[in-house]
């Protein structure tokens, strides 16, 4: 069986044995959970439980089936996804719905690195290997900006932007309902689900998550949003919004009312990433991009424009 060696980095220091790996190697905590019970991750040579919580300097060895380690970038053109900019340090992309920011375990389909290097694009090798140049991740059904980085330089110095919330990310979604007040913060902490492993839910032991809004237009059923994100947890916008009774038009997976979205056509949550603004990280003079509603959004959206809308 081929075997792995993962020094900790600095960014999972502190983090549960099994979160870390699974972030590091693109599998899920269920995964990596029965690999622990299996006795096929060492920390430092030593079994340890999932639970452990990793320390600075440690080296983890996971023992992978042969299946498990081959989650590798595969060339896949998609025509939908444009190039916004790009130079010899960063490339930042509109990415569209169905299509995966990075290569993950289980997933069949296009990812955004696949896409560029079937365009002859080739990012840094810093991080782990499937995640290579990526310093930030759209959900495969969220349509809009993405920045990657194409120097080591830069993907350290962007790693540190996100980390240190130095950027900009501006949000357009459709939820559910009339948000009350028309403007404010959500600053709730968001968990994994102790249930399913694909879901993230409001959770006092979870990681902080703080979501700005604003209304931009009332619609006869839902709202459209601006959201401004402070930190970047996994489903950040849909789980927030969800839990204060207003999930995105369109999610099902967290409670959105599918009649609503059948009759706007749509198969994925109205969530675009409108706006992306940072310090380039190697000039340093300050950039910003903005994108579009692709179709399927925006024909939703002028569906419910229209005066005659009835549910």
């Amino acid at each position: 069986m081929p075997s792995r060696l993962l020094p900790v980095p600095e960014a999972r220091v502190g983090e549960r044995l099994d979160a870390a790996v699974a972030k590091m190697l693109g599998l899920s905590r269920t995964q990596v959970g029965q690999l622990v019970e299996a006795g096929k991750v060492l920390v430092d040579g030593k079994p340890a439980n999932k639970s452990s919580r990793l320390t600075e300097g440690s080296t983890v060895e996971v023992e992978l089936e042969e299946k498990q380690s081959e989650v590798a970038v595969e060339a896949e053109d998609v025509p939908e996804l444009e190039i916004v900019f790009q130079d010899s340090d960063i490339v930042v992309v509109d990415k569209p719905a169905g299509v995966v920011s990075h290569p993950t375990q289980g997933y069949v389909g296009p990812s955004v690195p696949g896409v560029l290097l079937a365009r002859g694009i080739t990012l840094t090798t810093s991080g782990a290997q499937e995640r290579q140049g990526i310093v930030q991740r759209l959900d495969v059904g969220t349509s809009g900006l993405m920045v990657l980085a194409k120097s080591e330089a830069a993907y350290a110095v962007l790693k540190q932007a996100f980390r240190d919330r130095a950027v900009q990310k501006t949000y357009h979604a459709l939820v559910q309902g009339h948000p009350e007040p028309a403007e404010g913060t959500i600053d709730t902490p968001i968990a994994r689900s102790s249930r399913h492993d694909y879901k993230f839910t409001i959770s006092a032991g979870g990681k902080p998550a703080v979501t700005h809004y604003r209304l931009i237009e009332l619609l006869p059923t839902a709202a459209l949003v601006e959201v401004g994100l402070e930190t970047g947890r996994t489903h950040q916008i849909r789980v927030h919004f969800a839990h204060f009774n207003h999930p995105l038009v369109g999610d099902d997976l967290y409670g959105s009312d599918p009649k609503l979205a059948q009759k706007l056509g749509l198969r994925r949550q109205w969530l675009h990433a409108v706006k992306l603004a940072f310090e380039h990280p190697i000039t340093k003079q300050p950039v910003e991009f903005s994108s579009k509603y692709p179709s399927d959004l925006e024909i939703a959206l002028e569906a419910l424009r229209d005066v005659s809308f009835r549910l």
